[in-house]
């Protein structure tokens, strides 16, 4: 669990992923179109990804991935990262984070 919240507090944006999903490569494409790069974290390519995903999943993250964290404070999964973009805050919350500049 540490190992998490260190990873998700040392970038501006930080994405827990899996190479297989399509919704992890779609907020990882959302974030680059909007000028960030965010840390990625894939968990199944990683030695300790289950451990990462135990912990994510202990801490009520369901599902455990796309587990997207802004300014080291965990904003949510896809469906969560969609909704801040749709209402304009995402763009807002990377820039307050130092994510992005414009």
């Amino acid at each position: 669990m540490d190992r998490v919240r260190d990873l998700a507090s040392k970038n501006a944006a930080v994405i827990f992923t899996k190479s297989s999903c399509c919704m992890c490569h779609s907020i990882k494409r959302l974030f680059y179109d909007l000028g960030a790069s965010p840390a990625i974290h894939e968990v199944d390519r990683d030695a300790n990804g289950r451990e990462m995903e135990s912990a994510l999943r202990s801490l009520g993250y369901n599902p455990t991935v796309p587990a997207v964290f802004i300014g080291g404070r965990y904003v949510g999964s896809a469906k969560d990262v969609l909704s801040l973009h749709l209402d304009g805050t995402l763009k807002q919350m990377l820039k307050d984070a130092n994510a992005i500049w414009f």
